[in-house]
């Protein structure tokens, strides 16, 4: 789902950017305002957490890939606003240093995976949750939010592929862009997350939760104290088997490089035969990392394990620096709260 450079125009970056906007100055001012400054490295771990997830790749149907985000996860433990802020910079840290998404299409990627996938799942969550009071309402609440949080993402990001054919085209008529209009990109979004990566996700938010509300249950209630060791060793646990994510062969959709595109096939099984000029002459952002290799001298499953301490440590020590700085900071009463259930 993270949609690479010159898939969309520069105006649809642009636009999907304006528009993520105010959504990142309220998140800030929700959190510096609503959320303990204890509890600010928390946003660190679930950053890291929500990265690592987005490293096991899984196989979809039609021979691509996709993978979990964390998004409603993120959410119910620490309010939609926090997980706006935390999926954004995890977002960030793969574009610039791996090459995980573009740089110019970082709006549009946060606005699918750090604002709607959150916001949708988590107050499908909070309707259940507060209707089915068990644990296991609970947890059938976060599988169902995550579900379909993930899947309206994944529609959110089709529809911004397959409106570029019908909007930016040459005198050729052949598309600047993204080539394939809603009548593919649509049901190539949809129906393998529908099938596949939108269990993925609900598997991943029910396990996590349930260990998390099992071991360290402080870090789901407004609580001073908190006990990290259990999630710090599920952190590391899913560290040593990101290699897992390599078994999954191919590429996502929507993310192939501009030397791959003019021969993949529609659906009637014919080659598109030509590259938009908009990818061609795009943006070209080298990334110091990129795919989480390291090159031909190590091995890939060693790679990909040193990206994931890499990424993962980036976003813990963002975090932490973050809530250092805020500790010096009067800190400010709220009694409305950042929207997480105490459960």
């Amino acid at each position: 789902m993270h949609i690479p450079d010159n898939y969309l125009s520069p105006s649809t970056c642009a636009v999907m950017a304006a528009a993520m906007v105010p959504v990142w100055a309220v998140a800030i001012h929700k959190v510096r305002k609503e959320l303990p400054k204890e509890k600010l490295p928390e946003i660190g771990i679930f950053a890291a957490l929500s990265f690592l997830m987005m490293m096991f790749n899984v196989p979809l149907p039609g021979g691509t890939t996709g993978h979990a985000v964390g998004g409603t996860l993120v959410a119910i433990v620490l309010g939609p606003w926090a997980a706006t802020i935390c999926i954004s910079i995890t977002l960030l840290v793969q574009a610039l240093l791996f090459g995980d998404g573009g740089i110019l299409a970082f709006g549009a990627n946060c606005f699918n995976m750090a604002f709607v996938l959150p916001f949708v799942g988590y107050y499908i969550y909070k309707f259940i949750s507060e209707r089915v009071k068990s644990k296991g309402g609970k947890y059938a609440a976060a599988a169902i939010g995550s579900y379909i949080g993930i899947n309206v993402a994944a529609l959110c990001a089709a529809v911004e592929f397959g409106i570029q054919p019908l909007i930016f085209k040459n005198a050729a008529g052949q598309a600047l862009y993204c080539p394939y209009p809603l009548s593919v990109s649509i049901p190539a979004m949809t129906i393998p997350h529908l099938a596949v990566a939108g269990v993925v996700e609900a598997l991943f938010t029910v396990l996590i939760y349930a260990f998390i509300r099992n071991v360290d249950p402080d870090m789901v209630q407004d609580h001073p104290e908190k006990k990290t060791k259990g999630i710090w060793g599920l952190v590391l646990g899913l560290i040593a088997l990101t290699p897992l994510g390599l078994l999954a062969t191919g590429t996502a959709w929507g993310e192939w490089g501009s030397d791959e595109i003019s021969g993949l096939t529609d659906k009637s099984g014919q080659a598109l035969g030509y590259t938009p000029q908009g990818m061609t002459h795009g943006m070209d952002f080298h990334a110091l990392i990129p795919d989480y290799s390291f090159g031909s001298g190590m091995p890939e499953w060693l790679g990909y394990i040193l990206s994931a301490i890499i990424g993962a440590g980036i976003l813990v020590i963002v975090f932490r620096l973050i809530g250092a700085a805020a500790s010096g900071k009067p800190k400010q009463q709220s009694s409305s709260g950042t929207g997480a259930p105490t459960a």
